[in-house]
């Protein structure tokens, strides 16, 4: 007999250690679906939220840790005020006390010597989830998808402890398809989930951007006890809102959003990625920020070339199939300098110079649209010529460096704006080995 009472000692002292572990508070008579323990802001006050799948039957017991019985209060906010009262038919048997039927819905002061323990105990049984059929509605279509519910889903609402109140989140969850842009241009595909606190909150989305149907789902309480099966499926979404991405790429294939001092032509691709519902799609090329005066080219790749001297904003634009819906892209700035060709041109340059400097002779430019140089020894013989302004010479006539001495050059040039130019001048080849230009002889023309 003394050693079963050792092994119940033993066992009801192990039993009331973990109690105490689990911070003292522990349900009884709560059946299959275990008690889900939250923890609030710690600006409520409250040490624990509690939500019990019924209440019906469910005891509560603290233990004591001193000694001594500890009190009970419980706490809510009526008539607007928050009130609190002494918890009545608390029992104590020398080393806990149990409140043997709980009062759901309110808040729980425990207080064991000087140090409070506050909760709150939701009877989810009052608020359980049902969920009948859902439908959306294209009113704002462009903008906002807004869902109605027919179903029970209400707020679940708690107290902290000065009489604030706050909604306990269902974690409702919608599942639709849709898409999103990449980390570089295009779109893709998107399994998205809207959560939602309760039924009692507006549902509200941003438009899908693809067909689909909606799927409702939850509450986190039900699928945590494993009673997941409150869903329902709307009908097809047929979508009407249109979004647009666009990319600008230059001749070097860099992505640009501005041309800063383009030297015309500025060469730009220009790339539009419209969603499935666009019907209409233009790209707008005006000289006004607002777009007032715009030429338009209705495709989604654009190959243009900017010639004149300007300033130049472009965007993609599209929309739907009647117009009700439209997006636009971010706006692209081109500008493009007015023509120029420098007035004197380099005089002296040393070819062989293999340190990058001075290895080809060249003349500062901008916005050409014609060009020609032409380059003479100085028995009038044609040495070299060129027609791209960003070309120049390297100092050698059929392969091999010309012997030192003068040049000369002439150059025509007609800018973007119509301004014709002309230049002529002197170029001295000076301070370099002879020879191939990396190697032998040098060599002459006469």
């Amino acid at each position: 007999m003394r050693t079963m009472n050792k092994k119940l000692i033993t066992l009801m002292v192990a039993a009331l250690a973990l109690l105490s572990a689990r911070g003292q508070l522990a349900f009884t008579g709560v059946g299959e679906h275990p008690v889900i323990e939250l923890t609030p802001e710690i600006s409520t006050g409250l040490n624990k939220i509690y939500v019990v799948f019924d209440t019906e039957g469910v005891g509560m017991t603290f233990n004591s840790s001193t000694g001594e019985p500890a009190t009970w209060e419980s706490f809510d906010y009526r008539n607007g005020n928050l009130e609190m009262e002494p918890v009545p038919g608390v029992r104590w048997n020398g080393m806990a006390t149990t409140l043997p039927q709980v009062i759901p819905n309110i808040g729980y002061k425990i207080t064991e010597g000087t140090t409070p323990y506050f909760c709150w105990v939701v009877n989810y049984a009052d608020h359980y989830l049902e969920l009948f059929d859902i439908d959306f509605s294209y009113e704002d279509a462009c903008d906002l998808i807004s869902f109605s519910v027919d179903g029970f889903g209400d707020d679940i609402p708690y107290y902290d402890i000065i009489g604030h109140r706050h909604i306990l989140d269902r974690e409702l969850r919608l599942q639709y398809e849709t898409l999103e842009r990449d980390d570089t241009t295009d779109w893709r595909d998107l399994n998205a989930v809207a959560m939602f606190e309760s039924l009692e909150q507006p549902l509200e989305i941003a438009p899908p951007l693809v067909e689909t149907r909606f799927t409702l789902s939850g509450d986190r309480f039900l699928r945590q006890w494993g009673l997941d099966t409150a869903f329902k499926e709307s009908q097809k979404y047929l979508p009407r809102a249109v979004r647009c991405g666009a990319v600008a790429v230059d001749d070097n294939g860099d992505f640009v959003e501005e041309v800063s001092e383009g030297s015309s032509p500025v060469h730009i691709v220009f790339t539009g990625y419209p969603t499935p519902a666009v019907v209409y799609r233009a790209w707008e090329i005006s000289e006004d920020p607002d777009f007032v005066d715009a030429d338009r080219h209705y495709q989604d790749v654009l190959d243009y070339n900017f010639v004149d001297a300007a300033t130049y904003y472009v965007r993609y634009v599209v929309a739907n199939d009647d117009g009700s819906c439209d997006d636009y892209s971010k706006v692209f700035t081109i500008n493009v300098s007015e023509s120029d060709l420098e007035r004197y041109c380099p005089n002296v340059f040393s070819p062989s110079n293999h340190d990058g400097v001075n290895d080809v002779w060249k003349v500062k430019s901008k916005s050409l649209v014609e060009f020609h140089c032409w380059i003479f020894n100085r028995w009038g013989n044609l040495v070299y010529e060129f027609t791209d302004p960003d070309d120049g010479w390297d100092g050698t006539y059929r392969g091999k460096l010309v012997e030192p001495g003068v040049y000369y050059y002439v150059i025509t040039a007609v800018g973007n704006d119509g301004k014709k130019f002309k230049r002529r001048g002197d170029i001295t080849i000076v301070n370099y080995k002879r020879g191939v230009a990396g190697g032998s002889n040098g060599g002459s023309v006469r």
